[in-house]
């Protein structure tokens, strides 16, 4: 399975970098590739493509502000998995729940 993600949180400094650091490793320890967009203080980073959108089984959002640039997820509603990046960093597993796995 292919998932991608996006993390920001409200300072954009280390909540947005250890969800997206939460979500790769429980992704990777389940067998699955991700990849994942962060939205922080350094700005959007490890930008997410057309073809990632396109290819991925699920987008994760573990956001508390806005997604920069959020017209690009339009067409993959039904991909789209909510969470927040507390949840991601105190229970990484919610991937999977979200996934349904």
């Amino acid at each position: 399975m292919y998932i991608v993600g996006v993390t920001s949180c409200a300072t954009g400094i280390a909540h947005t970098y250890m969800a997206a650091e939460a979500i790769k490793k429980i992704c990777k320890k389940n067998g699955h590739k991700a990849k994942v967009e962060t939205q922080g203080a350094m700005g959007l980073e490890n930008q997410l493509s057309a073809k990632d959108l396109e290819t991925a089984d699920y987008i994760i959002f573990a956001n508390d502000v806005k997604i920069t640039k959020s017209e690009r997820f339009d067409a993959y509603k039904d991909k789209i998995r909510q969470t927040s990046p507390h949840e991601v960093i105190k229970n990484p597993d919610i991937i999977l729940q979200l996934i349904g796995q």
